[in-house]
């Protein structure tokens, strides 16, 4: 509860720093995320992709995209878990702290938008603790809860493939956290759109 105590005179990383002056503007586009994760306990498990899009102006901004793989060998290796995700993955791999930063770098100040995103956010905000950074400082959206407010439903949550189900959202063979992201924006247009989310 007084968690901002101990970030009080915190010499943080630079990348951290910089970050912390985007808030100085108001945000000008929506970065819609998912995270591929080896577990759903962010004190104990780690991330193991993170797949990004920027939405501005109602489109998805393709060539502002993040999408990487995180080099998590210590932790597979420490829980017996394969490196086969690692190896055959075809994207871009970097080790966890050039990871967050680029992805902090990449999203500012810019809103967050996920599907169950408070997951995702607490995962990250989990992995810059162990850089000694705080915790992200964006506002966020969930599909989930903005489908549940369109149609008054409060009783249920719905699964992404549910929701790209009811919007007639193709679903790949492809299984990527840039795919679910991918997924997730064209859901968050329809959203938007019907909410009146400018």
């Amino acid at each position: 509860m007084l968690d901002w105590l101990k970030n009080i005179n915190k010499d943080y990383p630079e990348f951290w720093k910089d970050y912390l002056t985007k808030f100085e503007s108001r945000p000008n586009r929506f970065v819609v995320l998912s995270t591929e994760t080896s577990g759903l306990n962010p004190d104990k498990d780690v991330i193991l992709s993170l797949g990004a899009f920027a939405v501005i102006d109602d489109s998805i901004v393709i060539k502002e995209s993040f999408e990487t793989v995180l080099l998590q060998y210590k932790y597979l290796q420490d829980n017996g878990l394969s490196n086969e995700f690692i190896i055959e993955s075809k994207m871009m791999k970097m080790p966890e702290p050039d990871a967050l930063e680029a992805f902090v770098n990449f999203i500012g100040n810019s809103i967050l938008v996920g599907h169950h995103i408070n997951f995702d956010v607490e995962m990250l905000n989990a992995a810059l603790e162990r850089l000694d950074c705080g915790r992200l400082k964006n506002e966020a959206l969930d599909v989930d809860v903005m489908y549940r407010k369109l149609t008054d439903i409060n009783d249920k949550q719905f699964s992404l493939d549910d929701l790209c189900e009811i919007y007639k959202i193709p679903k790949s063979d492809r299984n990527s956290s840039s795919e679910d992201a991918y997924r997730i924006g064209l859901l968050f247009l329809k959203l938007k759109s019907r909410l009146g989310i400018k």
